[in-house]
Order: C-alpha cells, then sequence, then structure tokens
C-alpha cells in the first residue's frame, strides 16, 4: 500500500511537503500526527505496521513536541532576559544605532516591547532615549552614570 516518505520509512526520496529522510526536524506536531494517520489508514491490513515502528513513531511525536516547548521555553526567557536588561538601563547613558540606523547618544527614559503584526508570538524589546527608539540588540556602549 501506501507510504509516507520520511515517517516509516528509511527511505530519503522527497515527498511533496519538502521532507527528506527521516529529518522531521521541520515537521511541527499537527503535521506528524497527520502524516502518521494517513500512514495506518492506507496500511495494508494484511501486513499491518508492527509494534516496534508504531513505538518508533509515537517516541518521535513524543520528541517533537518536548522540543517544540523547550523552543517556546526558550523564546520566553529570552524576551524576559532582554526585558530585564533593557529596564537595568534606564537612567544609563548608552551610545547605540536607532531603528533609522542613526547613531544616538543619550539616557535612556524607558522601555517598550512589540509584538509583531503578523506573529504575535515575536516579541521585540527596545529602549528610547529621548525621540529615538534603539532595538536592544543594536546597543553598543553603555556608560554607568
Amino acid at each position: 500500500m501506501t507510504s509516507v516518505p520520511g515517517v516509516g520509512s528509511s527511505a530519503s526520496s522527497s515527498s511533496g511537503s519538502g521532507l527528506t529522510g527521516n529529518d522531521l526536524s521541520d515537521v511541527d506536531l499537527d503535521e506528524f500526527l497527520g502524516l502518521l494517520i494517513t500512514e495506518l489508514q492506507n496500511q495494508d491490513p494484511l501486513n499491518p505496521m508492527d509494534n516496534a515502528q508504531m513505538l518508533t513513531q509515537i517516541s518521535q511525536i513524543r520528541e517533537i513536541g518536548s522540543t517544540n516547548q523547550l523552543t517556546e521555553t526558550l523564546t520566553s526567557l529570552a524576551i524576559g532576559q532582554e526585558l530585564s536588561m533593557a529596564s537595568g538601563m534606564i537612567g544609563k547613558t548608552v551610545s547605540a544605532l536607532d531603528v533609522n540606523a542613526d547613531e544616538v547618544e543619550g539616557v535612556v527614559d524607558r522601555v517598550s516591547v512589540q509584538t509583531d503584526s503578523e506573529d504575535p508570538n515575536i516579541r521585540k524589546v527596545s529602549v528610547h532615549i529621548g525621540d529615538s527608539i534603539v532595538d536592544i540588540k543594536n546597543i553598543r556602549e553603555i556608560v554607568d552614570n
């Protein structure tokens, strides 16, 4: 019957979704479950998938879920750390490039967090120096007052 490359076999051919071999790094949990269900629906009833293959695929589902959760946790941690760093700069003199790539030097008076309009999970921490907005990653020097 039909086999889904990269999930139930060790083939290294490319499928329509861009998967190659057993590389599941770009597959999210929903896509993987869809592939697994499709494979189970299309398997030969006289020659079903053996238990070892099923356990392997279930462990891969858990691994993908754990990896996704870890990625989300690390992203939240990084945003929290950037926000903490930025708030620690309030009242300090910094040298940086603003959002217009202009050199700015002055005292940080506030911090803001902008959310991406396309993906609300993506956030950017910025500091404000007067009327200039500076991405936290563009700060070159911090002078302790």
